[in-house]
């Protein structure tokens, strides 16, 4: 699907993405400011693992490896359109900087959990409960010092488990919440 989706920043900006048909995408502005509150958490400079776990078109996954020099991206999604686009939106992006797995994100939390320092948590907004119930999972997993940028509808009420995570930001743009977590030490 053709849209007015692209990268911010870094790299790669300005490459245009595609989008599955069934998509609702984190937006240029939304994504843009989600990335600007990022930076005071987690340097430009830093070499880091991203995980975007529901990753859909995998704009965050791509800005992220856009914004961060050297880091990698692990993509997971459970849609053979999805891992199709993703693949398309990843096209001239270092093989050994991107690895996309077809599974579900929630069967894929003790794989990837221990390893990564940013992960993204964007289901579709009519699955709210799967992103509420990843994030719980995953305080069991992430090491101390994790980051995770949760976006869930604007009017779904939630509170993440605060002995698990440090809540660094809690911004509402439009119909999106995004929240920015990072696990506290265990």
């Amino acid at each position: 699907m053709d849209s007015k989706l692209q990268i911010i920043s870094g790299e790669f900006r300005g490459r245009r993405l595609i989008l599955p048909p069934f998509a609702r995408p984190t937006q240029n502005m939304a994504r843009g400011a989600i990335f600007n509150m990022l930076a005071t958490i987690i340097p430009a400079g830093n070499k880091i693992i991203v995980w975007d776990a529901f990753a859909g078109s995998g704009a965050l996954g791509v800005e992220a490896l856009s914004r961060y020099a050297n880091s990698t991206a692990i993509f997971t999604d459970i849609s053979d359109t999805s891992i199709k686009t993703i693949t398309k939106n990843t096209t001239d992006i270092a093989a050994n900087r991107i690895r996309i797995v077809k599974a579900d994100a929630l069967k894929e939390i003790k794989k990837h959990a221990v390893g990564v320092d940013l992960i993204f948590v964007d289901p579709p907004y009519e699955d709210a409960r799967v992103g509420i119930d990843f994030v719980a999972k995953l305080a069991e997993q992430a090491r101390a010092g994790t980051v995770v940028v949760q976006e869930i509808e604007s009017n779904v009420s939630y509170t993440p488990d605060e002995t698990k995570w440090d809540v660094l930001r809690d911004k509402k743009y439009g119909r999106a919440r995004f929240l920015i977590l990072r696990r506290r030490g265990k």
